[in-house]
């Protein structure tokens, strides 16, 4: 199996129809398809088991977070490759898959820019950076394609309550990880997530991990 999608969701069942449908619209098809839920008490059930023909496994169960969430994801994962859409986030396009995996590559981090939709509805385009020890996250993990061995040997850090992806990718770039930028959109994101209404919280982790892991007092 080339990729494993995850799609994390709780108590969202509109959104992860949203989800569904994207992932369904995807002309490459070599992928298994993960619904880790938080043991929602919506429809978010039915919606899984009416849409078994695309979802191939799923699990419902209170978990710790979103990051004990996708650590399981990652458990149960068969794929080379890991993308994580949530529920509400949506692929760029149908063709997405296809054109990042045209060429194979060495890469262990293949990321791309993101799509967001203002308050007043109107789309931009959020432009990743090129791969550096960054202060931030310099790309939208929802565009970013792992492979499976690197979030085995670096699972997220379920410490870090809005962050642990930050976390992780900023280790696997200091420990030697090669990354590949794209340029263009991979994602659509849904700016309610918890990470973007939270933005205060989450910078105070930031900086926390940067102490961490640069051993320096480094301000944003």
């Amino acid at each position: 199996m080339k990729i494993s999608i995850i799609t994390i969701c709780f108590n969202a069942a509109d959104d992860l129809k949203k989800t569904i449908k994207s992932v369904r619209g995807q002309v490459f098809n070599d992928y298994e398809y993960i619904v880790v839920d938080g043991g929602s008490k919506d429809a978010t059930s039915e919606i899984i088991k009416s849409n078994a023909d695309v979802i191939t496994k799923w699990v419902s169960e209170p978990d710790k977070g979103i990051y004990d969430a996708m650590n399981k994801g990652i458990n149960i994962a068969t794929g080379e490759w890991v993308i994580f859409m949530n529920a509400g986030d949506t692929f760029a396009n149908e063709n997405i898959l296809t054109r990042v995996f045209k060429e194979d590559d060495d890469a262990d981090v293949i990321y791309g820019d993101v799509i967001k939709y203002n308050s007043d509805g109107r789309r931009t385009i959020k432009k990743a950076e090129k791969p550096h020890n960054a202060h931030r996250m310099f790309f939208c993990h929802q565009s970013a394609l792992t492979r499976i061995s690197c979030l085995r040997e670096f699972p997220y850090d379920i410490k870090y309550r809005l962050s642990a992806d930050f976390h992780l990718y900023k280790r696997l770039y200091l420990s030697g990880k090669r990354f590949k930028q794209v340029d263009f959109p991979i994602s659509v994101f849904d700016t309610t997530g918890a990470s973007n209404t939270h933005r205060s919280k989450g910078l105070i982790e930031n900086i926390q991990i940067i102490r961490s892991l640069d051993n320096a007092k480094t301000q944003l």
